[in-house]
């Protein structure tokens, strides 16, 4: 590379300025990095990738994918707006097991605050039940999610999807039905804010 190519690789870079981005205040503002842009504008939008492990300390939340979207920069630091989350496919896969049955549901909630968001929820029991349980099970599901997305904000259901809040909630219901082995919300993700087109949907 001639040193007018390389000059112009440094300069390039040299005009840039590094921005840090954050969490939402919901999730303690933790600083998710930095990176670089020759414009705050630029920014907006952006999805960045993280782990719950990341934003608490703790290794058990290891498993737990997190995305956040760029919504608006101030000085140097980029404000973010929780964008979804996902199991890792080794923490879901460990969670299947023989001779069990695992329920699935899909389902798109409008919060107190009017975010729409598409959850998965999923539950695996210690032995397999009757077609009739999964029916009772599924219907907790649906039942405890939608009642919480009606008297929640965006923010405080979001805590209560990726903490497990809502989650406990389905399992303490459905041990009631059958022996339960897990309970979560495996994927989330969010459609639109109050004002917005929907955006497309998450496939389960």
């Amino acid at each position: 590379m001639s040193s007018a190519k390389k000059r112009g690789v440094r300069d390039k870079w040299r005009d840039k300025d590094w921005f840090t981005i954050v969490a939402p205040s919901y999730f303690g503002g933790t600083e998710l990095g930095s990176v670089p842009s020759d414009s705050a504008e630029r920014l907006v939008g952006r999805v960045v990738d993280s782990t719950l492990y990341e934003l608490t300390n703790d290794f058990a939340h290891q498993y737990l994918k997190m995305s956040f979207q760029v919504s608006e920069v101030e000085g140097k630091t980029a404000r973010t707006i929780f964008k979804g989350h996902e199991y890792s496919r080794d923490y879901l896969r460990s969670l299947v097991r023989r001779k069990t049955t695992r329920i699935d549901t899909i389902l798109s909630v409008t919060t107190k605050d009017g975010f729409f968001v598409r959850l998965a929820v999923c539950a695996f029991t210690l032995t397999r039940i009757r077609t009739t349980q999964e029916h009772e099970i599924r219907a907790i599901m649906r039942r405890i999610v939608e009642e919480k997305a009606k008297v929640l904000t965006f923010d405080q259901f979001v805590q209560e999807v990726v903490l497990g809040k809502i989650a406990s909630d389905v399992y303490n219901e459905a041990k009631r039905v059958a022996p339960m082995r897990h309970a979560g919300i495996r994927k989330s993700k969010l459609l639109s804010q109050p004002g917005q087109v929907i955006a497309p949907t998450i496939a389960g």
